[in-house]
């Protein structure tokens, strides 16, 4: 009974310090991401500055748009990690949007350049597949169930 309790308690420390030093590293991170999401837009500014100065439109609003959903991307990031400080764990959710953000972001530069159509299609049926596991999630969400089951 000794060596139980005892193993319990070693148990109960451990996890304090796991969770300690999970949440020092992830505000760490976090930290970081906060400091490039500031630094992505202020050179976002500055480049549109010098494209408004010597380019085209159509390289203003190319810059706008890529530039614009890696911000993004960094956000859905960023969103993550704030709701494993809330919820305690990591939501599939989120983690769905971030990739979705990204892919987009990639068949928009798949837009401005030479690419064969079939990896369009290909980028195009994986945004697809995304959106449909992201509806599946929320549709099956362990949040869901707790509910039905409170009401039953």
């Amino acid at each position: 009974m000794d060596i139980l309790r005892q193993t319990e308690t070693m148990n109960a420390s451990a996890s304090k310090i796991f969770g300690f030093a999970v949440r020092a590293i992830l505000s760490i991170l976090l930290t970081i991401l906060l400091v490039t999401l500031l630094f992505a837009t202020v050179k976002t500014f500055f480049e549109l500055k010098e494209l408004f100065r010597h380019g085209n439109v159509h390289d203003v609003l190319k810059t706008a748009m890529i530039n614009s959903l890696s911000i993004l991307a960094i956000l859905e990031v960023f969103r993550t990690g704030l709701a494993y400080f809330s919820v305690g764990r990591v939501k599939v959710t989120y983690i769905i949007d971030t990739v979705i953000v990204v892919v987009l972001t990639e068949l928009m530069i798949f837009w401005f350049k030479e690419i064969d159509y079939m990896k369009i299609l290909l980028v195009m049926a994986v945004v697809l597949s995304l959106i449909v596991a992201r509806i599946l999630t929320m549709r099956f969400s362990p949040v869901n169930f707790e509910r039905r089951d409170e009401d039953d």
